[in-house]
C-alpha cells in the first residue's frame, strides 16, 4: 500500500469525522427531530450551494459519468454540460416558496409538504415507500463507487474498501445528522474543485496538450470526437431524454428539495444560486473531459467506471493522486449522508409518528433512538446490497432517479404553482408515473426512442391535470396556505 497516496485520503477522513463530532456537540437546543433532519434551518450561502452540488453530484458524475465519456467520447462532455442549471432551478422553482411554506406548516420532511398540501395518507405512504426504495439504489451505487476508488487506488480489496468506506460515512452521518452532512457538504466541494482541477491539468500535461489529446482519440475512432459519439448513441430523442432526466426533473429529486428547508435567509439563497451555479458548471465539464480524454492515454480500459482512480494512478504524483482520491471520496460521500438523513427521516417522521405511534408517547426518549437506529440499519442494508456490483453504476442511479422524479415532480411542481391541485390528482400522477416508468424500464420500451421518464413525466401531468379537475377542488384553507405571501 503507497502510504504517500493514503496519506491525504487519511487526513481527510479525519477531517471529515471531526465535522460529525463538532456537529454533535454544537446542535441547537429544542426539538431533536428539528435540529437532527434540518440544522434548523440555518444555511448560509456558501454551505447551501456547496450541499446542493455535493449532494447531486454523485458516484454517477464522478466515476460512472466519466465513465461514460471515456466510452463515447467528447459527445458524452456535451451532453453531461445539459446538468449545468440544476441548482439554479432546483432553487429557482422551489426555493423561496418552499422554504416560505415549509416553515409555516412546520416541515422536516417532503411528505410534510405533501400532507400540507394534499391532506392525503396515501399520497404520503406513496411518497415514503418510493423514497426509502430508491434511495435504497442509490446508496448501492454510491458504496460501490467508493469501494471501487478505494480498491483501484489503495491495493484494497473491494469488500474492504467496502467496509472502510461505509464505516467512515454511517459514523459521521449518525453522529452529526443534517448539520453534519451540510457542514461536511461545503468541505466535500471544495475538495472536488481541487481535485478535478488537479487531474485535468495531470492529463493535459500527460497527453503533451489539448490537441494532441483529441488527435489520439480521433485515432482510436473518429466518433469520439464527433457530436454523435461512438456508436452513435447521442441521437436527438437519447439528447431530450438525457435533458429531462438529469436537468429539469432534478427539480423532483427529494433529496435535493429538501436543502430548501434548511437554508437561513433570503440574501442566503441568491448567493446559493450564483455560486452553486458556477461550482457545477467547473465540475461537470472538469470531471467529464477527464474521463473522455483519458482514453487517449489508457485506451484498454476493461471497466470505464474505473477510468478515474486509474488515471490518477497514472497522471499524478502519489501525494496528488491521495488529493484527488478524496474528491470523489467526497462527492459520493455527500450523496449518501443526505440520503441516509432524509431515508430517516422518512421512517420516523413520515411513518412511525403519523401511523405507528399516533399518540406520540415517549418521543422525548424513542424518537432520539430510532432516528439514529434507522439510519444504522438503512446503512447495513445498502453494505450488504453493494457486496454484488453491477458492471456500470451509471444506469442503475439514473433507474432510481427517474422512479423518483416521476412520483415527485408534478406533485411539488403543481403543488406550489397550481391552487386547483387535489389529494386524487396527486396520488393519481404518483401512481401512473412510478407504474408507467416501471413498465417501460423493465421491458426497455422506447416510445419514438425516448427515455422511459419523458413519456412517464408526460402521462403523469395529463393524468394530474384531469384528475384534479374532475374531482373536488382543495379547501379554502389549504389554498389559503399555499397562496398567502
Amino acid at each position: 500500500m503507497n502510504l504517500e497516496l493514503m496519506l491525504p485520503l487519511f487526513i481527510y477522513l479525519v477531517l471529515v469525522l471531526g465535522v460529525g463530532f463538532w456537529a454533535s456537540r454544537h446542535r441547537a437546543g429544542g426539538n431533536f427531530v428539528q435540529e437532527y433532519f434540518i440544522g434548523n434551518r440555518s444555511m448560509g450561502g456558501l454551505v447551501l450551494a456547496m450541499t446542493l452540488v455535493a449532494t447531486y453530484t454523485s458516484a454517477s458524475s464522478f466515476i460512472g459519468g466519466p465513465g461514460a465519456a471515456y466510452k463515447i467520447g467528447l459527445g458524452w462532455v456535451l451532453l453531461a454540460m445539459i446538468q449545468l442549471p440544476t441548482v439554479w432551478l432546483t432553487l429557482g422553482v422551489l426555493g423561496k416558496k418552499f422554504a416560505i411554506i415549509a416553515r409555516r406548516v412546520n416541515a422536516v420532511t417532503i411528505n410534510d409538504m405533501l400532507w400540507a398540501r394534499y391532506r392525503s395518507k396515501a399520497v404520503v405512504v406513496l411518497g415514503s415507500v418510493t423514497i426509502i426504495l430508491a434511495f435504497i439504489a442509490t446508496m448501492v451505487v454510491q458504496f460501490i463507487g467508493g469501494a471501487r476508488l478505494l480498491e483501484t487506488a489503495t491495493g484494497l480489496s473491494y469488500q474492504q474498501g467496502l467496509m472502510l468506506f461505509a464505516s467512515c460515512v454511517l459514523l459521521y452521518t449518525i453522529i452529526g445528522g443534517f448539520r453534519a452532512v451540510v457542514m461536511t457538504d461545503a468541505l466535500q466541494g471544495i475538495i472536488m474543485l481541487i481535485g478535478t482541477g488537479a487531474l485535468l491539468a495531470g492529463i493535459l500535461v500527460a497527453g503533451d496538450g489539448l490537441p494532441n489529446l483529441i488527435h489520439q482519440l480521433r485515432e482510436i475512432d473518429p466518433k469520439l470526437v464527433s457530436p454523435q459519439g461512438a456508436g452513435d448513441m447521442l441521437t436527438q430523442p437519447f439528447m431530450l431524454s438525457f435533458w429531462i432526466l438529469v436537468c429539469v426533473g432534478v427539480v423532483g429529486l427529494p433529496h435535493s428539495a429538501l436543502r430548501c428547508f434548511g437554508y437561513r435567509d433570503s440574501k442566503a439563497l441568491h448567493r446559493g444560486i450564483l455560486i452553486g451555479t458556477v461550482v457545477s458548471a467547473l465540475l461537470m465539464f472538469g470531471m467529464h473531459l477527464a474521463g473522455a480524454l483519458g482514453r487517449a492515454i489508457l485506451p484498454g480500459m476493461d471497466s470505464p467506471d474505473k477510468i478515474m482512480p486509474s488515471l490518477m494512478m497514472e497522471v499524478l504524483p502519489p501525494w496528488l493522486a491521495g488529493v484527488f482520491l478524496a474528491a470523489p471520496m467526497a462527492a459520493i460521500m455527500s450523496t449518501i449522508d443526505s440520503q441516509l438523513i432524509q431515508a430517516s427521516a422518512t421512517l420516523v417522521k413520515d411513518l412511525y409518528l403519523n401511523y405507528l405511534n399516533p399518540k406520540q408517547e415517549k418521543l422525548e426518549v424513542r424518537i432520539p433512538r430510532l432516528s439514529l437506529l434507522c439510519t444504522l440499519i438503512l446503512g447495513t442494508l445498502v453494505l450488504l446490497a453493494a457486496l454484488q456490483p453491477p458492471e456500470m453504476i451509471i444506469w442503475l442511479n439514473l433507474l432510481a432517479f427517474g422512479g423518483l422524479q416521476a412520483v415527485f415532480l408534478w406533485p411539488l411542481v403543481l403543488g406550489l404553482y397550481w391552487s386547483r391541485a387535489n389529494g386524487p390528482g396527486a396520488l393519481a400522477s404518483m401512481v401512473s408515473g412510478i407504474v408507467s416508468y416501471g413498465v417501460l424500464s423493465q421491458w426497455g420500451i422506447k416510445l419514438a426512442g425516448l427515455h422511459a421518464i419523458v413519456p412517464s413525466l408526460t402521462l403523469a401531468l395529463v393524468v394530474f391535470i384531469t384528475v384534479s379537475l374532475l374531482t373536488t377542488p382543495p379547501s379554502r384553507e389549504v389554498r389559503a396556505l399555499f397562496e398567502q405571501k
